[in-house]
């Protein structure tokens, strides 16, 4: 496979340094991508770079995720109006822990000449005397290369900090540092970091004389131009205490067809032909959603399991009418919180549902599902009214037998309107 051809393809290439195709074709190629450990957990903003890391491997290179023990303690200030907030020294070493266990879903690690391989620039730079790095890598550039950089001149008006000014020295020690000790000639990553590139590149140019590659890829955004990978909740988290599979497989389901005809080719290994086949069919009958459905599907599996994804299916199955009171009864708590997660939710005392409650007595007068008892009886005589997805009768009762999970009664009002009644002790 020719890599840069295969991500031209995907819409993976936003600019690359002149030589960077003949140094591929010509050896395996070390290369790397650097991820600062500034949470603890990648989003799925990171997938991209992860993304362009697997496709590496798969064309026979070897890939290199930098974790950035030591740059994640600067910050770095591309594509930022603000200085970052700097995070102690144990908050980053609990980062990138958690950071190396969710890479190690993605690339191979065990095998052949180009298993990948994890490194931390902190262990390089944690002994760097300040006078030893301004002699090493600070004589070597002028302060008139490092301003004409984008991440410097879009601040000079609100103000950069010297910490974030030499954060590009940082990050160009790093290149060197791996082309000398790993022979790692391409540094890969988002568009807003050509300029950290090339900082490496020239560093490694001026002090050794030898020739290294960059390339960059674009910064996802949506079809309307928002950023990539935001909800109401913030970024898409690949740990699934952040980000819950359920809401994690529905971001993808709810994509746009212009997106989803992007994102497939970027964030699934899928071949073309497969990839050209299923967008021709998903035109025909874009209602069936089935592009949205393989994405979500795919990378949902990747990042959280088949388990996790088939939970998650089942429970949108719930929630969009189409699920079973059986399926209801086996999704676990944390799932069912997610799916039914801004529902108006009510506390009934245990003890009164184990003793049983008519139904107009829970609609109004344990809850407020009804204004009053009459028209709590008249939602009951229409058919309006269903428990754990069943409907009920006017005389029906709700018990211990009821509860979801020991825990909670799902209560429906017509096709739409939904309510939690959770038993407290």
């Amino acid at each position: 496979m020719n890599f840069i051809e295969e991500l031209k393809w995907r819409g993976m290439v936003h600019d690359f340094m002149p030589g960077t195709e003949k140094q591929l074709e010509k050896e395996m190629t070390t290369a790397y991508v650097g991820i600062d450990p500034t949470a603890d957990s990648l989003h799925i903003g990171h997938m991209v770079s992860i993304m362009l890391l697997k496709h590496l491997q798969l064309a026979g290179h070897k890939p290199i995720a930098l974790i950035g023990g030591a740059t994640g303690m600067i910050g770095d200030p591309s594509g930022k109006s603000e200085e970052r907030n700097l995070l102690s020294e144990e908050e980053l070493r609990h980062n990138e822990q958690a950071i190396k266990e969710q890479l190690l879903k993605f690339l191979d690690f065990d095998q052949g000449p180009n298993k990948a391989e994890i490194v931390n620039n902190y262990d390089w730079m944690k002994d760097f005397t300040f006078l030893g790095f301004l002699r090493e890598v600070g004589k070597h550039l002028s302060v008139n290369y490092m301003m004409a950089k984008d991440s410097v001149k879009s601040r000079l008006e609100t103000g950069i900090s010297f910490t974030e000014f030499t954060y590009q020295l940082v990050q160009g020690y790093d290149y060197l540092f791996l082309y000398q000790n790993k022979n790692c000639k391409l540094q890969m990553g988002g568009s807003d970091q050509w300029g950290n590139i090339t900082t490496g590149a020239e560093l490694i140019r001026r002090k050794t004389g030898g020739e290294v590659f960059g390339l960059t890829c674009p910064l996802i955004t949506k079809a309307d131009g928002n950023k990539f990978g935001k909800t109401e909740r913030g970024n898409v988290w690949l740990d699934a205490e952040y980000t819950s599979p359920y809401h994690f497989y529905q971001f993808w389901l709810n994509c746009t067809d212009i997106d989803t005809e992007r994102y497939i080719k970027i964030f699934t290994l899928m071949p073309r032909q497969e990839i050209k086949e299923l967008i021709a069919e998903h035109q025909k009958a874009p209602h069936l959603r089935q592009l949205q459905k393989t994405l979500a599907e795919d990378i949902t599996i990747r990042v959280h399991g088949r388990q996790a994804y088939e939970t998650a299916v089942e429970a949108s199955s719930i929630l969009f009418g189409k699920g079973t009171a059986d399926a209801l009864h086996k999704i676990p708590e944390k799932v069912l919180l997610a799916v039914f997660e801004g529902v108006p939710m009510f506390e009934i005392p245990a003890e009164d549902i184990s003793a049983g409650i008519d139904m107009v007595e829970l609609l109004a007068g344990k809850t407020s599902v009804a204004k009053s008892r009459g028209e709590a009886r008249r939602m009951l005589k229409e058919g309006s009214i269903s428990i754990n997805k069943e409907k009920v009768p006017e005389t029906a009762t709700v018990d211990k037998a009821s509860l979801i999970n020991n825990k909670y009664i799902l209560l429906q009002r017509g096709r739409k309107n939904y309510y939690l009644v959770r038993a407290v002790i």
